[in-house]
């Protein structure tokens, strides 16, 4: 049986689309990084190291969208492409886990 069909992307300019690429890139890092979750120093220090890389992708993403004009972000239309991208399960990382408390 096949996987279920993921619903198309919305149409994003370049700008756009790298713009999503680098934010769900960082996510991706912090949520390696969070000291709420289990795991080792040494992961979280590469982790770190790669988050600068990709903060400034992000500040290049942003300013090349500024630069062409593009001065608004159109939250909706980007929070469906964060979708589509399985946005929800990789920036569920980032924040605190539920309580443990037994």
């Amino acid at each position: 049986m096949l996987p279920p069909e993921l619903p198309p992307l919305p149409a994003l300019t370049r700008a756009e689309g790298e713009l999503i690429d680098r934010y769900l890139e960082a996510a991706d890092l912090l949520g390696r990084i969070n000291p709420a979750r289990p795991g080792d120093t040494y992961s979280g220090l590469r982790a770190a190291q790669a988050l600068v890389r990709k903060a400034a992708e992000l500040r290049d993403a942003l300013a090349l969208m500024h630069r062409r004009g593009e001065a608004e972000l159109h939250g909706d239309t980007l929070a469906r492409a964060l979708r589509v991208l399985d946005g929800e399960r990789r920036t569920a990382r980032v924040v605190l886990p539920p309580d443990c408390v037994g």
